[in-house]
């Protein structure tokens, strides 16, 4: 699969198989974080890989819409430095996201992000040091309807380019 590829044909995962990922797919996507591109290069992240299921459950209550980390066979809560003094950080923490989700879908692997709106109960959940700040968190697992790894794009699903590219200006 080709980029271009996986960019078409990305679906949100919110439902995955009770099966665990394989050490090497798992080294996979983080890295693929990892090489992500930042600000000035600083790679100001940190991933917290979560497998065990009772984490996942419990920081799946940390958000409105997170409830798929609970069934999701690997969790990754991408910390950020305080997001409001430089507003890079989002965007950054938001490729290294993008980035992950993409070489999973190559790997035949779903995911999905959750917003992560009780941040303090994410940091007693998962122990990190006040520095260090968590607003997104991935789902990763393999699709429970595995059809929606080949499922045709949605018509209509998107709005087209003229839609939304203004040329040289507004």
């Amino acid at each position: 699969m080709n980029v271009s590829e996986a960019i078409r044909t990305k679906r949100a995962i919110r439902k995955f198989e009770d099966k665990p990922l394989p050490e090497d797919v798992i080294q996979a996507i983080l890295n693929a974080g990892r090489r992500s591109q930042s600000s000035k290069n600083e790679q100001a992240w940190q991933f917290i890989a979560i497998r065990d299921r009772s984490i996942l459950a419990a920081l799946s209550r940390c958000g409105t819409f997170a409830g798929h980390l609970a069934g999701a066979a690997l969790g990754v809560a991408i910390l950020t430095p305080d997001p409001t003094d430089k507003f890079q950080t989002m965007f950054d923490a938001g490729q290294a996201a993008a980035f992950m989700q993409l070489a999973a879908w190559e790997l035949g692997v779903g995911s999905v992000p959750a917003s992560i709106y009780e941040a303090e109960k994410a940091r007693e959940i998962l122990g990190f040091p006040p520095e260090w700040h968590l607003r997104i968190a991935l789902s990763f697992g393999y699709p429970l309807e595995e059809e929606k790894l080949t499922a045709a794009p949605k018509k209509g699903g998107r709005r087209s380019l003229q839609e939304i590219v203004h040329w040289d200006r507004w």
